[in-house]
């Protein structure tokens, strides 16, 4: 037996150990709120306590497929009665799911038409030869392309054309070294594919789920255009923040300049030829599924619509179109990922419905009671933080949000400030690879070493939690977002 196996094997029967322990203790003490009520923990809510650091441990560890991991959080729901099977599975086609797979798709299709590589020659045209404007115009774009597609999918396709601008780079050199410059532009694309995949719903699946939890447990919808107006100022004021702390601070280029990278991308963009019929196809549908989904807080008959059918609505008109095909369908959606979120929102609904989240939520409350509000924001905002740097940024909402909506209840915290700061902080883990994937994507150049990574992260997360008080005192409560509900 290798080594990796037997580490393999020894986490995940230290998941089903700490879940059978959790399922055959001895009943826990019940937790009591400020007011004196008293909250008893359920044999069903003390299972999916278990069942919860089961799944946190398989997928930290990765010791099968975490979509596989997401099917074992139904399988032992229905298992050991801690809720039925048509509950338990019930979620895993939940809307919210339907939606994450829309935007896949829409990325895709971008993708594939060509649209990405046209974008990003045009930025290189139009920034020149400055390194530090090179990497503005990298950042920005990844940003931006990060509102109509998944980050994941944004950062598969940036990469290879931030592989030919870093060989501009190095020139004629045959064996270059990893350069500043080099993890300037590997790690800026992934701290602000998440930066910018925060300002709007498409841009990661957690956005969609932790609204899918907001509306469950508040009975509050979010548009799509209050997403938006809530989160793209922080993703954006993250984006250039992050680009002086990387350019300026952290990795100052060598080089002023990259001599022939305008014409190379010139060259390249040539190469395109004009713009083809099957490119203005996509845009003119994503135009019009955005359209939708902007309208639909304004016109009446749109309000009853969930927000998964535009999407998923443009992604049948790409299969009828050829844009897609059954190979996609079969080999390019990460149906392993689409998976994942299905069992995030299983094991979260799992939590909430057993009342083991208002258990934890309340003793936890305990530990923090008189506590100021905005350490109350903090708290839960840098404890998301930690855990999307540990685990899927779905999974950290699914577990964090329940919780951290049930205790802003009782301190009279706005529970959509915690919304939109747990939304933000779970788009940006800067501190280890297995955060997201565009993290590992970026460390597929070779420019930067795991502890470099950590290390610039410091910094970075300081940066967003930074933005995340400033919002807090003044943009949020001029647009009609108080901290404390009255």
């Amino acid at each position: 037996m290798n080594g990796n196996n037997g580490k393999r094997i020894f986490y995940i029967l230290l998941g089903i150990a700490i879940f059978l322990v959790f399922f055959y203790s001895p009943q826990f003490g019940p937790a009591v709120d400020p007011s004196g009520e008293s909250f008893a923990l359920s044999q069903q809510g003390k299972a999916a306590i278990g069942l919860f650091f089961l799944a946190s441990i398989w997928w930290v560890f990765e010791v099968t497929p975490i979509g596989v991991t997401s099917l074992m959080i139904g399988v032992v729901q229905a298992l050991f009665l801690i809720r039925p099977a048509k509950e338990a599975f019930r979620d895993f086609m939940d809307p919210t799911v339907i939606f994450i797979l829309g935007s896949l798709l829409i990325g895709l299709a971008f993708t594939k038409s060509g649209i990405t590589k046209r974008i990003a020659y045009k930025m290189l045209i139009i920034v020149g030869e400055n390194t530090r404007s090179i990497l503005l115009g990298v950042f920005v774009i990844t940003a931006l392309l990060t509102h109509i597609m998944a980050h994941t999918a944004v950062a598969a396709t940036m990469f290879p054309i931030l592989v030919t601008i870093l060989a501009l780079y190095n020139g004629d050199d045959p064996d270059p070294k990893p350069s500043k410059f080099g993890k300037a532009l590997f790690i800026g694309m992934a701290y602000t594919a998440g930066a910018g995949s925060i300002s709007t719903l498409l841009g990661g699946a957690r956005n969609p789920a932790a609204v899918g939890f907001y509306t469950q447990f508040t009975g509050n919808e979010v548009s799509f255009l209050d997403f938006s107006l809530h989160l793209a100022p922080f993703g954006w004021a993250s984006v250039f923040l992050l680009w002086v702390l990387l350019t300026f601070v952290l990795y100052r280029p060598e080089k002023a300049v990259i001599p022939g990278i305008r014409a190379k991308a010139q060259s390249e963009y040539a190469k395109l030829g004009p713009v083809q019929g099957k490119e203005i196809f996509v845009c003119i549908v994503v135009a019009i599924a955005l359209a939708m989904l902007v309208l639909q807080s304004i016109i009446p008959f749109l309000k009853p619509m969930d927000r998964s059918v535009p999407l998923m609505l443009a992604g049948i008109l790409f299969f009828l179109a050829n844009i897609l095909t059954i190979e996609d369908l079969e080999k390019k959606i990460p149906w392993n990922i689409v998976l994942l979120f299905s069992g995030a929102m299983s094991i979260g609904f799992c939590l909430w419905q057993t009342g083991a989240a208002q258990w934890i939520a309340i003793k936890w409350l305990s530990m923090i009671a008189g506590a100021h509000w905005l350490v109350f924001l903090l708290a839960v905002c840098f404890l998301v933080l930690i855990m999307t740097n540990f685990i899927m940024n779905v999974a950290a909402i699914a577990i964090t949000l329940p919780v951290a909506l049930v205790m802003a209840q009782y301190l009279g915290v706005n529970p959509e400030l915690i919304l939109y700061g747990s939304v933000a902080m779970a788009g940006m883990p800067f501190l280890f690879l297995i955060g997201a994937a565009p993290n590992a994507i970026a460390y597929q150049s070779k420019q930067f070493s795991t502890g470099e990574f950590f290390v610039g992260g410091i910094p970075a997360s300081a940066v967003i939690m930074g933005v995340l008080v400033i919002l807090t005192y003044t943009y949020w409560p001029i647009i009609g977002m108080p901290a404390l509900l009255k």
